[in-house]
């Protein structure tokens, strides 16, 4: 069995974009560990940052409890990630201490900074990790670079409006029910995002970008990846093959 970590920027953005393939993963018996590089603490009009970020990070795990996942915050602020070397190291840490064969994080491309900077900073720490002279905590580095794999960004395009390109589907028809549990867990978004993004039912917003990506790929419901190839990080198709039957090529 294999060790999976997905990182990404805030405690629902997993769960929109790759949880019916984690929860996947996590039935076929891999490790799966869900970890966020802030607790999202901006992310309401009604509560202030500590509390808003106590209640979001226990809304985080209960998600990850779902599927049998970890859940690790790594408590970079809400809109504060940037590609600085004290975050490159702290995700590098991370990398070693859950030592993941296979590693999913955010788009390059996104309308959220933190997202678009927890992309490059995972890419980053995944070669950064087995450099031995790059000192981190105690942890060991990785014996290699882990196998490196892009969600979509929200919406599936770029800040100017350009559809982003994917290498592959998987098939979460069958597991739909999970990932709405696991995005129900997020209650304190309901009102955040109908607010700040004009969204007026946040379930059903998830629901119907899960169909949208699932009729690109022609399923009812899928989610999208790419994954990073460019030297010297892995080429071996490891996410494909682990999810077997449930792989949508384009």
């Amino acid at each position: 069995m294999a060790t999976v970590l997905a990182v990404h920027a805030h405690p629902d953005d997993l769960d929109i974009l790759a949880g019916g393939t984690l929860a996947h993963l996590s039935a076929l018996g891999h490790r799966v560990v869900v970890a966020t590089a802030t607790a999202g603490e901006g992310g309401s009009a009604d509560h202030g940052p500590e509390e808003t970020g106590r209640m979001r990070r226990a809304e985080a795990a209960a998600a990850a409890a779902h599927i049998g996942a970890a859940y690790r915050c790594l408590g970079l602020p809400d809109l504060g990630v940037f590609n600085d070397d004290p975050s490159r190291r702290a995700v590098t840490e991370l990398l070693r201490e859950v030592k993941p064969d296979v590693v999913i994080t955010a788009s390059p491309a996104d309308y959220h900074p933190d997202h678009e900077a927890i992309s490059a900073l995972t890419r980053d720490a995944c070669f950064a990790a087995p450099v031995a002279n790059y000192r981190t905590g105690g942890a060991a580095p990785l014996a290699g670079i882990p196998t490196l794999y892009f969600t979509d960004a929200i919406g599936g395009r770029d800040r100017d409006g350009t559809r982003l390109a994917r290498d592959f589907g998987v098939d979460i028809t069958r597991l739909m029910p999970t990932k709405a549990l696991m995005v129900a867990e997020h209650r304190s978004q309901v009102a955040w995002v109908r607010k700040q993004h004009g969204v007026s039912d946040f379930l059903a917003d998830m629901e119907a970008w899960s169909r949208r990506v699932g009729q690109d790929f022609g399923v009812g419901y899928a989610e999208g990846f790419r994954q990073y190839r460019h030297t010297p990080y892995p080429r071996q198709p490891v996410l494909q093959q682990m999810v077997g039957p449930l792989l949508i090529n384009p």
